[in-house]
């Protein structure tokens, strides 16, 4: 019996949750991880090695690397089913090598990262934490905060998410522009979205929302030149990927006043350290890397991984969930262990 690792860590230990009867369902064996902060992406490629021991596919978590050494080192690895979008911690080279697919669940958290986005900002900017905060400690200051109706947001991405983040938007009277380099222009111009460069979405905005995917073009994208063309006094959301932005430089954005606020899911370094000095400002408001997961998003993408698993078992094609698509042709569950 074929043995599937679940390693994110609101996945464990719930074997009645839907992706886990659907995988025993299908023939699948099922254990978790001894470590149960694997995911995290804390441990040696070791620790990832002994963990995927004669497992068949994972159910992984986005946090955690799968270099090329962990991939060809895991002779029986046939799908690393990401739950989530972002596949930048994969080798993807690597797998496509030794056919091992990597899917990603495109439509099961959009919704999810989209609300946690809107929380951010209004977090930032109807000073919610900051007020939790003074009140608990006895202090009763009734600071003034900014509005949200009748500004701008900017969105640089719009893509799934970036779409479910601009209706939200509009509802909430904001004035919606983004920059996008193959966008859907009739969800554009049902929405009423304008499309700009980057330079004029950074003037414009008020809020600047980053939904665009980290890769060679967008790594450290948001660097002290980009919060330099910032609006002053706007705020910046991060619920993408921490290695778009420069902790560094938008710490002395943020510092100077040239920013006004920040809320940030993601770091560059995750867990994000309680000596990152970002956390010290009370213009910040930061979680720890859950936008895309809550309840209802937890259980569509465990379930959506687990069919994704199924169908590649079967020599079916989860279409438009597999990343090295190139893989398609010559796809074949039993190919396991050989290099393509």
């Amino acid at each position: 019996m074929p043995t599937v690792l679940i390693s994110p860590e609101a996945f464990l230990n719930q074997p009645e949750a839907s992706y886990a009867r659907r995988l025993r369902d299908a023939g699948f064996d099922i254990r978790y991880p001894k470590n149960s902060t694997f995911t995290r992406g804390l441990g040696l490629e070791d620790e990832t090695i002994s963990e995927l021991t004669d497992a068949a596919a994972v159910i992984a978590g986005g946090e955690h690397y799968f270099t090329r050494r962990v991939i060809e080192a895991s002779r029986s690895l046939r799908v690393i089913a990401r739950s989530g979008v972002g596949f930048d911690r994969v080798d993807i080279a690597a797998a496509t090598e030794r056919g091992v697919a990597v899917t990603i669940t495109p439509t099961s958290n959009h919704e999810a990262v989209a609300e946690h986005m809107l929380a951010m900002l209004l977090g930032v900017t109807k000073n919610v934490a900051l007020n939790d905060r003074t009140l608990r400690a006895g202090r009763w200051a009734q600071t003034l905060s900014a509005p949200v109706r009748g500004r701008t947001i900017g969105l640089v991405g719009l893509g799934r998410i970036g779409k479910s983040a601009a209706v939200r938007c509009a509802a909430l009277d904001l004035r919606v522009i983004a920059h996008e380099n193959f966008p859907d222009q009739e969800f554009v111009a049902k929405h009423g979205i304008a499309l700009v460069e980057m330079d004029e979405l950074l003037a414009q905005s008020d809020f600047v929302s980053l939904h665009c995917p980290l890769n060679g073009a967008t790594q450290r994208m948001c660097d002290a030149a980009f919060f330099a063309q910032m609006k002053p006094g706007s705020v910046l959301i991060n619920t993408a990927r921490g290695g778009l932005v420069v902790e560094t430089d938008l710490l002395a954005a943020l510092q100077s006043g040239h920013l006004s606020g920040a809320g940030l899911d993601v770091f560059q370094h995750e867990p994000m350290l309680p000596t990152n000095p970002l956390s010290q400002l009370d213009c910040v408001v930061l979680s720890p890397h859950l936008a895309g997961t809550d309840t209802r998003s937890s259980e569509d993408m465990g379930l959506e991984c687990a069919n994704c698993i199924v169908m590649l078992s079967r020599d079916e094609w989860p279409e438009g969930a597999v990343v090295n698509a190139d893989l398609r042709p010559r796809w074949k569950w039993s190919n396991g262990g050989e290099t393509l």
